[in-house]
């Protein structure tokens, strides 16, 4: 599961809202809804969000957790 919970904090920490991602660059508030419930969104939405907060890596955004391991029968 990829979640994007750092995402925010580095917004609040560049002085970027939500609705300076809808007004100033373009970013749809339906990818902005797929961010906060840690839903698929495009890897171009990525890329802009990184070059927005000037991220040294993706990582500075997202986290990757892996699925459990489904129960044995």
């Amino acid at each position: 599961m990829i979640i994007y919970d750092k995402l925010w904090d580095v917004m609040k920490e560049k002085g970027i809202s939500q609705n300076c991602l809808y007004k100033n660059y373009g970013v749809s508030r339906a990818q902005v809804y797929r961010l906060k419930h840690n839903q698929v969104v495009y890897t171009s939405t990525l890329d802009m969000l990184c070059k927005i907060l000037q991220c040294e890596d993706i990582s500075d955004i997202v986290t990757y957790l892996p699925d459990p391991p489904p129960e044995a029968p």
